[in-house]
């Protein structure tokens, strides 16, 4: 039986959203993006980063940056597991590395790979555990959805030799999940920013799939559900009998739509790429507004989230000598 929870009210995140406040301060800000970009060598970008509470690195490669974000988004979790109201928050940001961990285990499964280095540790149980889980078919462990959509990917994988067709049947099971428990939590301003999420992802499969030229048919095959998008009037853009331009006028994602049918016959993707995310962090800015509640909370969440891959795409950029202009066109808004 489906436990009952109470709806817990803003007044219950006076002190988690006070502590937040102060934990914004930081947060990797634009200037200090610009400092890690201006900075004279890799060591002395990254060590800007101790402003924002990450260790020093004695030596900057690919394997360091990605330990030291590991053990970042680690300690994030650690410290708001104790104070959130509600687990299951913490859960919405957790999911995806649950989805990723089991996208690996099939690919690996079926190369005959070990995919040990590939885990990571993030989502709600540990990447060994699902691995013991599918290597066993024994999903007692492994949440419902998740336990549910594993064996019909392997299948598929099995069946069709396309990864690509089972990791889109793991990121069906992923959105469902996300919507289900955003739903589970009765909070609007979780589920407005899970709902973005989707209709961001069935944007970036149009725009894909225009420039790929495929039809109506073969669009609603990549569609996601638990957006606010209509699908059917989305799949009419492949046959040509609607725009998304104007599907997606005076709704968040409207710049990034426009980018999208700019480039849908060819061109570069990364503006428009860029757009669909910074969407997200003018969404989740709304809670800056808010002075107490859950929102302060996913919005964190996600601004963190966000910084961690502002942090990937400047020292990998940097290590690998691109220049200064090529990296910064990459990287999404900064939340402050």
């Amino acid at each position: 039986m489906k436990r009952k929870t109470r709806k817990i009210k803003d007044t219950d995140y006076l002190f988690l959203s006070a502590y937040l406040r102060a934990q914004e301060n930081s947060l990797l800000t634009q200037a200090r993006m610009d400092r890690m970009l201006d900075a004279p060598t890799v060591e002395d970008a990254a060590r800007i980063l101790t402003e924002c509470g990450y260790g020093e690195l004695n030596t900057v490669n690919v394997d360091t940056v990605a330990r030291m974000l590991d053990e970042a988004r680690d300690r994030v979790f650690a410290d708001l597991n104790s104070f959130a109201k509600d687990p299951r928050m913490l859960d919405i940001f957790k999911i995806k590395y649950d989805y990723h961990n089991a996208k690996t285990l099939l690919k690996s499964e079926a190369m005959g790979e070990h995919p040990d280095r590939l885990l990571v540790d993030a989502g709600r149980l540990p990447g060994k555990v699902l691995a013991k889980a599918v290597a066993e078919s024994d999903y007692d462990a492994v949440p419902e959805t998740l336990a549910r959509a594993i064996p019909e990917a392997r299948e598929l994988l099995s069946a069709t030799k396309d990864p690509q067709q089972s990791d889109f049947l793991l990121d069906q099971a992923y959105f469902h999940e996300m919507a289900a428990l955003a739903e589970d939590c009765r909070s609007d301003f979780l589920k407005g920013y899970v709902e973005l999420l989707v209709d961001a992802a069935n944007l970036r499969s149009a725009v894909r799939v225009l420039r790929m030229g495929k039809d109506r048919d073969f669009l609603k095959t990549v569609l996601f559900e638990g957006g606010t998008m209509d699908l059917s009037r989305l799949s009419a853009v492949a046959d040509g009998k609607s725009s998304l331009t104007d599907l997606y006028a005076h709704t968040p994602l409207e710049e990034a739509a426009e980018l999208g049918m700019a480039v849908s016959h060819g061109g570069a993707l990364t503006a428009f790429e860029k757009a669909c995310d910074n969407a997200l962090i003018d969404e989740i800015s709304a809670a800056k507004q808010i002075p107490f509640g859950e929102q302060p909370l996913i919005a964190y969440l996600a601004a963190r989230d966000s910084e961690q891959t502002a942090i990937r795409i400047i020292l990998t950029g940097r290590l690998a000598g691109l220049p200064t202009d090529v990296i910064r066109e990459r990287l999404r808004d900064a939340y402050v």
